[in-house]
């Protein structure tokens, strides 16, 4: 018998083959990275190549393009290694957008494949226009979710990020607004429970930095702007959607890399993010007796259009190179963090900080 994988491509049983799921989700790998999805298999698979499904233990390849499990591939396709040199991106005037940017970043827009694990859940993303708010999105949405993407004013980026939701068959509602404007957090999550009845799912992404080699150079306005959009914002959009949210809800707040290991020329943005920190600690401890789960990720570097548009370009030409990774992180490599922490797969996860920093500790 042949199964068949997303795209049309077949499996040809060459040798007695475990049960497989009608549908392989996963990516092909090989010396640690990865090479493609599932969707397109290489047609030559050299020893050493690893599938990755989802509720299958890894299979290594051996020779003769023939499965381990007994199974035989072809069409090709190999997608490149992420970048690690930045050089010749051109600089932007913050926020930053994804439309202008040379080297894009990958939000997994050909690479996510869900399996139903955020299947009717109601999610608010602000930030959800770019970088990993759109990530967040699009593995949302893939999983089963209805997502609200909040955003400043970056019009075009928002739509494409509704566009692939709606490509996966699920609601997009986009809100455009300044999250330093108390009220706007207010109409952001009364459009949501609008468009959803409830909320199951609130990650507080967005941020905004800029990069100073001086004290000085740090006006009052600046300072008091990166806490309003940073951690204000969050505290205000949290109250906001308490009385809209149940048992079983989930609260994710982007913290970084800076909270635990601050870069001086961010001493702003540094600073909130260690706040971030804290405010998830103590808030998962006082919403436990109502079920409702809160925790934080803290990406490393990660390609996005805040880097161009708030460092300097010898800042960015080496982006990301200093981790042991040698690299900077992809936006699609952070999303997975955020989809375990608001599936059910996490319930007695709270109060947790999850790096993701391409190898940089946070004890």
């Amino acid at each position: 018998m042949r199964a068949a994988l997303p795209g049309h491509h077949r499996l040809k049983p060459v040798l007695p083959a475990p049960v497989l799921p009608a549908v392989l989700i996963g990516a092909v790998w090989r010396n640690g990275r990865r090479i493609t999805d599932l969707g397109r298999i290489p047609a030559k698979i050299r020893p050493g190549t690893l599938i990755r499904r989802s509720k299958q233990p890894a299979v290594e390849w051996s020779t003769h393009d023939r499965a381990i499990g007994g199974y035989e591939f072809g069409m090709s396709e190999t997608k490149p290694a992420p970048p690690s040199d930045f050089s010749g991106e051109p600089p932007q005037q913050p926020p930053g957008t994804l439309s202008a940017m040379q080297i894009k970043p990958d939000h997994g827009e050909e690479s996510y494949r869900g399996s139903g694990r955020l299947a009717g859940k109601k999610a608010v993303i602000t930030g959800g226009d770019s970088g990993i708010g759109r990530a967040v999105a699009i593995a949302y949405a893939r999983e089963g979710a209805d997502v609200l993407i909040a955003y400043l004013s970056e019009d075009s980026d928002a739509r494409d990020t509704a566009r692939l939701v709606e490509e996966a068959g699920r609601q997009a509602v986009l809100v455009s607004g300044d999250l330093a404007d108390r009220a706007h957090c207010e109409k952001l999550i009364a459009r949501a429970v609008d468009a959803f009845g409830h909320i199951d799912v609130l990650v507080n992404n967005a941020a905004y930095q800029m990069t100073h080699e001086t004290v000085e150079e740090i006006t009052d306005e600046e300072w008091t702007r990166t806490f309003d959009i940073n951690i204000t914002a969050m505290f205000r959009l949290v109250k906001a959607a308490l009385p809209h949210m149940k048992a079983g809800g989930s609260i994710i707040n982007t913290s970084s890399i800076n909270s635990d290991m601050p870069r001086p020329t961010l001493l702003p943005y540094a600073t909130t993010k260690g706040a971030i920190a804290n405010f998830t600690a103590g808030l998962a401890q006082l919403l436990g007796d109502r079920g409702i789960r809160v925790n934080a990720v803290a990406p490393g570097p990660i390609w996005t259009p805040l880097i161009p548009s708030t460092m300097p370009p010898d800042h960015v030409e080496k982006f990301g190179k200093n981790s042991p990774l040698g690299r900077a992180g992809q936006p699609a490599e952070v999303a997975p963090a955020y989809v375990l922490l608001a599936s059910d797969e996490a319930s007695y996860m709270s109060g947790a900080l999850i790096p993701v920093t391409g190898g940089k500790p946070i004890l």
